[in-house]
């Protein structure tokens, strides 16, 4: 028996083996690839990393405090699952954050900075055609990215970084089922001419929308699940 999503493992010589990992296994977490309520069974994961049980062991431990992982007690380590509720509270707080992000971006982006903005929405753009939902995770990524970036506002990026670690769970079911993609090309458009020409107030608003349109996708796959 093989546990899924354990491949691709590389020992980094200048990092202690636990840290390699964790930040390995909390990686096919976030990606996807261990899904939620996989059980995670350390002797199958020591041998399949080629690791001893004990770095396991403790990069299961460190996932636990961070809520990917449930201990269930005679049973073992399990993929946390995600509740609907649960990417509902995330996305209630990322839209008043991409909003605030949006409108400073607008104010504060510079030239070259609005310049790889609109080459991410293109590339965007062009996975989108090809059906390519792992690029347009990727480039839907970066798009958000580039913009909290641009509020040169330390505290902001901070939390945007640990809601995006909690987004990107359900972002390959959402790319995966989101059927409306040019909808979704029209959203991206929008927030990028709002920044461009530097209407603050505009850029706040459709990028409010575009959270808002998320939310609503998220709770139609729930609906018809």
């Amino acid at each position: 028996m093989t546990i899924n999503g354990v491949n691709g493992f590389k020992l980094q010589n200048y990092q202690p083996l636990r840290d390699v990992v964790f930040e390995h296994l909390r990686n096919s977490i976030l990606n996807g690839e261990l899904k939620p309520l996989e059980r995670l069974m350390e002797v199958q994961l020591a041998e399949q990393l080629g690791v001893s049980r004990t770095p396991v062991r403790e990069a299961i431990r460190k996932l636990e405090l961070e809520g990917l992982v449930i201990m269930v007690a005679r049973k073992g380590a399990y993929v946390a699952d995600v509740s609907v509720k649960d990417i509902l509270d995330v996305l209630e707080v990322r839209c008043v954050l991409e909003g605030l992000a949006a409108s400073l971006a607008a104010e504060r982006m510079t030239e070259e900075e609005l310049e790889k903005l609109e080459l991410i929405s293109y590339n965007f753009k062009r996975h989108v055609e090809n059906n390519d939902t792992e690029g347009m995770i990727e480039k839907d990524m970066q798009f958000h990215d580039q913009i909290i970036q641009a509020t040169r506002n330390p505290k902001l990026i901070q939390i945007a970084q640990s809601l995006k670690e909690q987004v990107q769970r359900f972002r390959i079911t959402y790319f995966s089922e989101y059927s409306n993609t040019k909808e979704l090309l029209m959203e991206h458009q929008a927030i990028l001419e709002a920044i461009a020409n530097r209407d603050a107030a505009m850029a706040q608003k459709v990028a409010q929308q575009h959270i808002d349109m998320l939310e609503q996708t998220i709770v139609k796959i729930a609906d018809e699940g």
